[in-house]
């Protein structure tokens, strides 16, 4: 309990860091907060804005009035010349896609860079491993959306074996769901597939020369089991620690790719958001990728009191 009450206080501190950061960056753009949000509103509309968003108060106090709003769920509006569009609706709708997405490519990236780890490792040296490694290091040196761009171009529209772009959700089955997802999860996928299975490998090659490993070998234990049950589970931190740091870079890189492919997630609020100068969707937005980032390696630090209960004594 005591483990769980330390990382809820570290969760709510990095966020109230993060978001006051960039709360008060967005406040040192130049010029009048209330002409980027309705720049053609009337004098009365504009004066109305800033009363409701507190923008009239110092910015600490601002801040204050807009987290109490955010804990709420009152994420602000989007403002347009005639009208006012709830923040929060647009994330409901474009949440759950951002969500998937993610998901998708940390599920594919494992199972690739898992089985990958530990066969490099295992057959360290030999002419097939300076082959994957070759192959994995030029993956890796490739930007996430130049892949999407060439897997939407030659796969799309050369072969036309997949859609290049839109989304399906999962009521309109499983297959054409999926059919739109397979370019965009690749495309974040490979990179992390590379840098992934680079760092298992490393791992693995220590620890298959410890002690413990000859011990089991000299038990008469066979090499698969060697391999995946005494071998794979203390090699997995640093693989868990690589995946909670990259997962900032995947939310970023998603942005991108669901722009590349026409899919309606957080990236295009946050798009957006920042083409139309509407602060306090901008706000709230980051604040919510803010916090799935900081949640995700939460988790990852819950995974490693399972890999090795030692953590909890000294986190």
């Amino acid at each position: 309990m005591a483990f769980l009450m330390r990382r809820l206080v570290r969760v709510i501190t990095v966020v109230l860091f993060v978001t006051f950061f960039s709360y008060f960056l967005l406040n040192l753009l130049p010029g009048d907060p209330v002409d980027t949000i309705a720049p053609f509103a009337t004098k009365e509309i504009k004066e109305a804005i800033r009363k409701e968003n507190h923008l009239d108060r110092a910015v600490p106090v601002q801040y204050w009035f807009w987290v109490e709003k955010f804990v709420q769920g009152d994420l602000g509006y989007n403002y347009t010349p005639s009208s006012k569009n709830p923040v929060a609706d647009d994330v409901k709708s474009h949440f759950p896609v951002s969500v998937q997405l993610v998901l998708y490519s940390i599920l594919l990236t494992m199972l690739c860079a898992i089985p990958l780890g530990v066969f490099t490792a295992y057959a360290a040296g030999s002419r097939l491993d300076r082959g994957i490694n070759t192959v994995l290091f030029g993956a890796f040196s490739i930007p996430d959306f130049a892949i999407g761009l060439l897997l939407a171009y030659f796969v799309g529209v050369k072969l036309g074996w997949l859609p290049n772009g839109g989304y399906k959700p999962f009521g309109s089955g499983l297959w054409t769901h999926a059919r739109t997802m397979i370019l965009p999860v690749i495309s974040l996928a490979i990179a992390q597939i590379a840098g992934f299975t680079r760092v298992l490998r490393s791992d693995m090659i220590a620890t298959l020369q410890e002690d413990f490993i000859t011990m089991a070998k000299s038990k008469g234990i066979s090499g698969k089991r060697v391999l995946w049950r005494h071998a794979l589970r203390p090699s997995s931190l640093t693989l868990l620690t690589v995946a909670g740091l990259n997962v900032g870079a995947l939310i970023g890189g998603t942005v991108v790719i669901e722009a590349i492919f026409n899919l309606p997630g957080m990236g295009l609020i946050l798009t957006s958001a920042i083409r139309g100068r509407q602060f306090i969707a901008l706000q709230s937005t980051v604040a919510i990728i803010a916090i799935g980032y900081v949640l995700i390696n939460v988790m990852i630090d819950l995974l490693y009191t399972v890999l090795d209960p030692r953590v909890r004594n000294v986190s």
